[in-house]
């Protein structure tokens, strides 16, 4: 190979850096050591003539000159994959996917869809992270991100997921003890379970608790299962996903005309949108968060049942 021309193991390098962020993360994937991945990364922006990697607020970042470099290892990596499609007979996947999702969202459809990919990919793991949060406006380590609200992200592609419901709750036990409220102006008399005020990062969470102001505080928690089981325990009325609170038996919906609807928006990095692995991840979680769409808004009329994995959550092939 001419001395001028970059190494391929040391785009693949690159490649690895550039999808995670960190020396670290790259060395694990690629089974080397940190200083390997840094000899390497030397290497490449020697026979470059620049930098190919800056280093950012979450992490390093691909340069503009980096970004070109970055789109040969792809194809690099693309034509090995057929190579080894042709010797094993069959195209596959594999790779780590790793995401964060709320609590819910987590449990209830990013699990199943990260199930249903194994299914069809074996080769291919999912890191599932639980955080109520923005989307992230510096490299994370993550390939995929489900927040709530409509995020504003640089280098990055959003696309809205599905909305969901929030209703107020109360267990039949509660209610057997108190009055059951008929109206806003009742709400006073009980108190609220949700989240804790303070360590709340979403707007659209906190514009939510102004649906009832005047609620005094009961269980609060940054951890939605906290509300759901808080509100089963008889602590109060709780400000619930309608998608998590329909599923026990011995929660009621009180006064159904307050809620609010709020959207689940999913967000992946520009480098770790083009990658096959993520893709198929991406397709499932789009794939049951529609088949679920009924459920999320609150419609026990054209729910799915809670622990059906809809056959559409099959990613492509």
């Amino acid at each position: 190979m001419p001395a001028d021309l970059p190494s391929p193991d040391d785009l693949l390098v690159l490649l690895a850096v550039g999808r995670s962020g960190r020396y670290t993360s790259a060395a694990d994937t690629l089974g080397l050591n940190h200083t390997t991945v840094a000899r390497r990364i030397e290497s490449l922006e020697r026979t470059m003539g620049g930098r190919a990697l800056a280093r950012g607020a979450g992490g390093w970042e691909l340069t503009d000159l980096g970004r070109q470099a970055f789109a040969a290892a792809e194809r690099i990596e693309t034509a090995l994959r057929a190579l080894e499609a042709s010797i094993d007979g069959s195209p596959s996947l594999s790779g780590v996917v790793r995401m964060s999702a709320t609590d819910g969202f987590s449990a209830y459809l990013a699990a199943p869809a990260a199930v249903s990919v194994r299914r069809h990919h074996p080769a291919v793991s999912v890191e599932i992270v639980t955080a109520t949060r923005l989307a992230s406006q510096h490299r994370t380590g993550l390939d995929i991100e489900v927040v709530v609200g409509e995020p504003h992200v640089h280098r990055a592609e959003a696309m809205r997921l599905a909305d969901y419901r929030l209703g107020l709750y109360a267990s039949r036990g509660y209610l057997t003890e108190h009055q059951t409220p008929t109206g806003p102006g009742d709400l006073t008399a009980h108190p609220l379970i949700y989240f804790v005020d303070a360590m709340l990062q979403v707007d659209d969470l906190d514009l939510a608790r102004t649906l009832v102001p005047q609620m005094p505080e009961s269980v609060t928690s940054t951890n939605v299962f906290v509300h759901v089981e808080a509100t089963r325990a008889h602590a109060g009325i709780g400000l619930l996903p309608c998608f998590m609170a329909d599923r026990h038996d011995d929660l009621v919906r009180v006064l159904p005309t307050v809620g609010a609807e709020l959207t689940y928006w999913l967000v992946t990095r520009t480098e770790s949108a083009r990658r096959p692995e993520v893709a198929v991840v991406v397709d499932a979680i789009r794939a049951i968060a529609d088949a679920r769409r009924a459920e999320l808004l609150g419609d026990p009329s054209g729910a799915v049942a809670a622990n059906a994995t809809p056959d559409n959550t099959k990613p492509p092939e």
